[in-house]
């Protein structure tokens, strides 16, 4: 086992937590949106209005699809990261194309991680001025946003682990 990189598993077990870091991203959004939904149906500012089979209003819907397409790039691209990392760790070329393709999937990751930052979910609670909606949000749901921070920062690390790892294994077998 001294030769073998199986024993080393750390750098795909940080890349892999990206897709999961971005799934709970999404179902701490889907909590939180559902509390501010609770709280506008009950506040004295209801006046009615339709709700869906799933309980949401069209505001909760709407900051729902905002925090799930977020959490969607995000995860899509962490998805891409885990499959680079394992490709990085077999023998073969391209490794540079590889190297490169990740370099430039940081883009559409910062982009998810600016998304979420801003707090889109409270943005639309003010464009459709409902303040008892904007109340019913969990004051943690701010914080979210640093999950999908959490995942970018451990696919950072994990995927150079992983590329050294192959560069182990390739200078073993030669």
């Amino acid at each position: 086992m001294a030769g073998s990189d199986r024993g080393r598993p750390a750098g795909l077990v940080l890349l892999a937590l990206g897709p999961v870091l971005a799934a709970a991203y999404a179902g701490a959004g889907h909590v939180a949106v559902q509390a501010a939904v609770r709280a506008q149906i009950s506040g004295p500012g209801w006046e009615g209005g339709r709700i869906d089979a799933d309980g949401m209003t069209s505001l909760g819907l709407d900051a729902w699809r905002v925090t799930w397409w977020t959490a969607l790039l995000v995860g899509v691209v962490a998805l891409a990261y885990v499959v680079i990392g394992l490709l990085l760790r077999r023998h073969g070329r391209g490794r540079a194309f590889l190297l490169v393709l990740s370099g430039t999937l940081i883009v559409p990751y910062v982009l998810g991680f600016a998304v979420a930052l801003v707090n889109p979910v409270k943005l639309l609670a003010s464009l459709y001025d409902v303040p008892d909606f904007a109340a019913g949000l969990p004051a943690w749901h701010s914080a979210t946003a640093f999950l999908l921070l959490a995942a970018g920062l451990a696919q950072a690390v994990g995927l150079p682990l992983a590329a050294a790892q192959g560069r182990r294994a390739d200078s073993s077998r030669a």
